[in-house]
């Protein structure tokens, strides 16, 4: 008997400085399905029922960085890949990420969600040097390439 998973859509956002280093979250689950778990990983998350990709890119960044904007970037990758969510259920994740060129801020957890203010325990701006020599676990994995291939592309 198969089990038909879960589709999760993302919206994921590749937020860079005028350094070229990018946004991360550092995620530490300490209870529930995901507890020991410990990564690095882009701004956004799930879509709300009926949200495009890119309303979704919007919403998630502002919820978690404060930054409120117009228009997120150009899409400029997709992966999709089955995983475990928060709540404990596998999903066929959706996530489509975005390009954002930001001038320095100071982020804002206003909009955090309560998971979020639990697990989210720090952030910082890497540089791709940082994120191939990090031995923490970094989300995606091919971030670096992917971050190389969005900046070459958007260039042009």
């Amino acid at each position: 008997m198969s089990t038909r998973l879960r589709p999760r859509p993302s919206a994921r956002l590749l937020v860079v400085d005028p350094d070229g280093r990018i946004l991360l979250f550092r995620f530490a689950f300490t209870k529930g399905p995901l507890a020991g778990r410990v990564f690095w990983a882009t701004p956004g998350g799930a879509l709300e029922p009926g949200e495009s990709f890119e309303d979704g890119a919007r919403r998630e960044l502002a919820e978690e960085t404060g930054l409120v904007i117009d228009d997120p970037g150009p899409q400029v990758a997709r992966r999709e890949y089955v995983m475990i969510a928060p709540e404990g259920d596998g999903v066929q994740a959706d996530e489509r990420f975005f390009l954002l060129r930001v001038d320095p801020f100071i982020l804002a957890d206003h909009g955090w969600t309560e998971l979020e203010r639990e697990v989210m325990t720090e952030h910082r701006w890497w540089t791709p040097a940082a994120i191939a020599a990090a031995e923490e676990k970094i989300y995606p994995e091919d971030l670096v390439t992917m971050l190389a291939a969005a900046l070459e592309r958007s260039r042009v």
